[in-house]
């Protein structure tokens, strides 16, 4: 079983619990800076489309980065006529320096961003936080790279933002896609950790975020997205390309020198399937592969070393059985240690006489192969018996790995409880006790907080599929709840 050695101060990941249905679920932050034509339009559209799509209560923050122009009057003036939207004054200028308060302060366990020119279509929003409420993600990412992203831009923000990422897997090693685009989500719990490691409060804080992200070993969740460009983005390209570069410069650096502390947000896996306990499915087996075939190499070289110093003394037959003896002797001492794990001398004998069982098997192999070849040629050249032999080896390997893993050095299963059997006689039963684990008290599940009734646009029954034609929808979540040794059910008159 696979553990850990540093869980770290993240928690496994769940689904969102149930909360209070006054808090939002999601809470969408846009940053901007003098907006003032633009920022209202894109409100009200980011609201209707949550209202109508979006299943849980939500909130929208507009992040005023000291704007010079009417934008915090326009801020002020949605968030008087919209129960949904806040607005927060910041006194400096920096996208990364807004998302960082903003997010800091918020209560949604779910938050995002996303630019004011709404270029990325929002259809790509559900799916972008879909995987955080599950707790299936940590954080998640519009990516216009994609293979089924749909682009509209020009052929200079084309090659700017490719070079970009590029530079970003050859330097930092990063294997998402798309380090830049204004879409994106990640959960609270996760943030509180990892704000306080970025330091950059500028455009570079996405690209430094999803790095110490991902060298932590969360999980970053990619959703293809259809974007289209703005004309009248106020981005300096040239300007914030450079300071781009210096971002990766110390970045890279921090994490040469080992000065981020990344184990800080190192998050423990939960129900990991490899740390699962699964009947028939072999424990271990990639890496006992990895060390017998690299055990089998050595010893074949060995082989084939041996096999030509004796052929000069001796015929082929002779030097071949030889060369095997020696060399499955060395084989099997280098597996039992280095492949399977066995310590001591306890059982050595033992081993060895079972490995030369084993080699038996494929001096038969290899002979057979020699005679086979002396067969067909009366002089074979020494070239050819070589590759002959080497093709034995290799179908005598796998069967020896096989023999070796299932016989020689099966695996023991220590952990297999133990079954204690009560003294049987004529007055009294036959009692078998196993030690059990006790079942954890079992909480029920509810939906996640919906929106207040106020805001939906549809006032909608919604039932289940075959609830309407037999009437079951008052009690349908009961039949869907597994069942658990606390559970009762009120009609049962057991």
């Amino acid at each position: 079983m696979r553990t850990d050695s540093s869980p770290g101060t993240l928690p496994a990941r769940e689904h969102l619990p149930a909360g209070d249905a006054g808090t939002p679920v999601l809470d969408v932050v846009i940053p901007v800076y003098n907006e003032e034509k633009d920022l209202q339009p894109c409100v009200l559209r980011l609201h209707e489309h949550l209202k109508r799509t979006f299943p849980y209560a939500f909130r929208i923050t507009i992040a005023d980065n000291a704007s010079t122009d009417t934008t915090p009057t326009v801020a002020s003036r949605l968030e008087s006529e919209i129960a949904e939207v806040r607005n927060f004054r910041l006194e400096q200028k920096g996208r990364g320096r807004a998302l960082r308060t903003v997010w800091s302060a918020s209560d949604a366990p779910i938050l995002a961003y996303m630019d004011v020119d709404l270029s990325t279509d929002l259809n790509a929003l559900l799916p972008l936080v879909a995987p955080l409420i599950s707790g299936h993600s940590d954080l998640a990412i519009g990516s216009r790279l994609s293979r089924s992203s749909r682009v509209v831009r020009g052929p200079k923000r084309e090659f700017i933002s490719r070079t970009y990422n590029l530079i970003l897997r050859g330097s930092l090693q990063a294997r998402f896609s798309d380090a830049q685009c204004g879409f994106k989500a990640i959960r609270r719990d996760v943030a509180q950790v990892l704000l306080p490691l970025v330091e950059d409060t500028g455009w570079f804080f996405d690209t430094e975020m999803l790095v110490i992200a991902e060298r932590a070993g969360l999980r970053i969740h990619e959703v293809p997205v259809d974007w289209v460009d703005d004309p009248d983005s106020t981005v300096h390209i040239v300007k914030t390309a450079t300071e781009d570069l210096k971002g990766v410069w110390r970045v890279g650096k921090a994490l040469a020198t080992g000065s981020l502390p990344l184990d800080r947000i190192t998050r423990p896996f939960g129900d990991d399937p490899r740390d699962r306990e699964i009947q028939d499915v072999p424990k271990g087996l990639a890496r006992q592969l990895v060390g017998f075939c690299v055990v089998g190499g050595l010893s074949t070289l060995f082989y084939l070393v041996l096999y030509s110093l004796f052929r000069q003394f001796g015929g082929s037959q002779l030097a071949n059985a030889l060369a095997l003896l020696v060399s499955a002797v060395a084989n099997t001492a280098a597996n039992r240690r280095l492949t399977f794990g066995v310590r001591g001398r306890g059982g050595a004998v033992r081993h060895q006489a079972q490995g030369l069982v084993v080699f038996g098997i494929g001096l038969a192999l290899t002979s057979g192969s020699l005679a086979a070849l002396n067969a067909a040629t009366s002089d074979p050249a020494h070239s050819t018996e070589l590759a002959v032999l080497i093709a034995a080896n290799l179908a005598a390997t796998v069967l020896r790995f096989l023999l070796f893993r299932a016989w020689v050095f099966p695996e023991r299963d220590d952990s297999r409880p133990s079954t204690v059997v009560a003294a049987h006689t004529p007055s009294s039963p036959t009692y078998v006790t196993t030690p059990t684990t006790p079942f954890p008290q079992y909480q029920p599940q509810h939906p996640l907080p919906q929106r207040p009734a106020a805001y939906r646009g549809h006032d909608t029954t919604q039932f289940r599929a075959g609830e309407v034609a037999d009437r079951t929808w008052e009690d349908a979540t009961l039949h869907l709840q597994p069942v658990r040794p606390t559970d009762t059910d009120p009609r049962d008159a057991r």
